[in-house]
């Protein structure tokens, strides 16, 4: 059996990111963000509480060794040995050196009437002759090892005796006592990031399922039916979408339908000319000598009749390609009197009149030359063959007061109310189609009206008013 492969899969090309591994991506980095911002108000926190738990300590060692009676002996320091102290036993409670960060060892000194009595670690010579009592910070070199260490300083009297006690305790303790609160708060934070990195993965992938189903919605949709999706969504954001979404359906199925009439107006306009060519050659091969040449001259003019439509879709389709090319000024003025002048000589062969309305000054617009004479020769020709003799025919340039420029060609043989419909894209014919998409192309608005006495109907494109005209009116 074969293997089924996805028709928009192709090895050579970049394929596109995952939407849901995107966000996913951006919420695991949003997560681990705050975790590390967690980790670092977890330190400063636990630095904090380790600060506060250690001069709590401090006042607590200090205070049970001031709560000893005054007047207990205490031993007296070695007269030979003056930097000796006395080996006295410390209480269980200070003596004891764990590696619990809770319970950090002490550091202990103890003067009895300005006598130091009590030297735990041997210390001495390290300290200051006076400290004021109270917490304190002091720099001390310990093992040839400089380093700040608290230091809480407490004083009892009884009588005529004073008990000063000095307890502090190393660094390091504080140090460990913060990493331990620190740890406490993060550890159960890390051990649960994996899971919320699956739950933030599935989350998305459901998050997204409506998306999915919109997507299967869109796919099925049938434009040529007249099918939009339903406006109320469960979602705002999806109703937005699918509200952009109808409106670019409604456009599809305009374009459709003007298709689909203008390939209905060039078979009737081809039909007409191919069904008179057919009567009329069997007219000429069965015919009498006059009818012979009579049908021969009907043949001619359906023939050039047929040559005039086929030149036209050629002219759509070249108009169609071309709407991508850059834009230059051009002087309306000008272009309509070429036109114009070209267009004399078979305005009198067909016994019309054709006259150019226009401004002394150029009137200039940034569009496509090519285009715009294809429109306006299409208009002009419209105007001289599809009207009996005697008809005036006009093309008028003009900008009115409040900016608009409007290139137009009125004539006076007939009436437009008569001659058009109430859906102004029946019968257009080829002609026409071709000019409402140049003017669309152009920027221009398409009008057709019957425009003012003593004409009768008007085609017209008409530009709004910009800051890229050049010439006066």
């Amino acid at each position: 059996m074969g293997q089924a492969t996805n028709p928009q899969f192709d090895p050579g090309k970049p394929q596109p990111r995952s939407l849901w591994r995107y966000l996913w991506a951006w919420a695991l980095g949003a997560v681990v963000a705050l975790w590390m911002l967690l980790a670092g108000l977890a330190y400063s926190t636990g630095y904090h509480e380790a600060e506060e738990i250690s001069d709590g300590l401090l006042v607590s060692a200090a205070q049970l060794l001031l709560s000893q009676p005054l007047n207990a002996p205490l031993p007296e320091p070695d007269a030979s040995q003056p930097h000796a102290t006395p080996q006295v036993a410390l209480p269980k409670a200070l003596a004891q050196h764990s590696p619990n960060a809770y319970a950090p060892e002490f550091h202990v000194l103890v003067w009895q009437d300005e006598r130091l009595v009590w030297d735990s670690h041997g210390v001495r010579a390290q300290w200051p002759t006076k400290l004021a009592l109270g917490h304190q910070t002091l720099a001390l070199t310990m093992q040839g090892v400089s380093q700040d260490w608290r230091v809480y300083v407490g004083e009892s009297t009884g009588g005529d005796s004073v008990r000063r006690v000095a307890v502090f305790m190393e660094p390091a303790g504080r140090e460990a006592l913060a990493a331990d609160i620190s740890e406490h708060i993060l550890l159960p934070a890390l051990v649960f990031l994996p899971l919320v990195a699956l739950m933030l993965a599935s989350a998305s992938r459901r998050g997204l399922l409506p998306l999915q189903r919109l997507s299967g919605k869109i796919a099925a949709l049938d434009v040529d039916s007249g099918q939009t999706l339903v406006p109320q969504q469960p979602y705002r954001e999806l109703g937005v979408t699918v509200q952009s979404i109808n409106a670019l359906v409604l456009r599809l199925q305009a374009q459709i339908g003007r298709e689909r009439r203008f390939a209905a107006d060039v078979a009737h306009e081809l039909r007409t000319p191919l069904t008179a060519l057919v009567l009329q050659a069997r007219l000429a091969r069965h015919g009498s000598a006059a009818e012979q040449a009579q049908a021969l001259q009907a043949v001619e003019q359906g023939a050039l009749r047929a040559g005039r439509i086929l030149s036209q879709l050629l002219d759509l389709a070249r108009a169609q390609s071309l709407t991508g090319d850059l834009s230059e000024p051009v002087d309306l003025c000008a272009l309509a009197l070429r036109v114009v002048s070209e267009h004399a000589p078979l305005a009198h062969e067909l016994g019309q009149d054709i006259a150019l309305e226009a401004p002394e000054q150029a009137l200039a617009l940034p569009v496509q030359a090519t285009l715009l004479e294809l429109a306006l020769r299409n208009l002009v020709d419209n105007a001289l063959r599809h009207n009996p003799a005697g008809t005036y025919v006009e093309v008028r340039v003009a900008r009115d007061a409040e900016g608009q420029v409007t290139l137009s060609v009125s004539d006076d043989g007939g009436d437009f109310s008569a001659t058009h419909s109430a859906d102004p894209d029946t019968g257009l014919g080829i002609g026409l189609t071709l000019v409402e998409r140049i003017a669309q192309s152009q920027g221009a608005q398409w009008v057709r009206d019957a425009g003012a006495a003593p004409f009768g109907k008007r085609f017209a494109l008409v530009w709004p008013a910009t800051g890229h005209l050049s010439g006066k009116a």
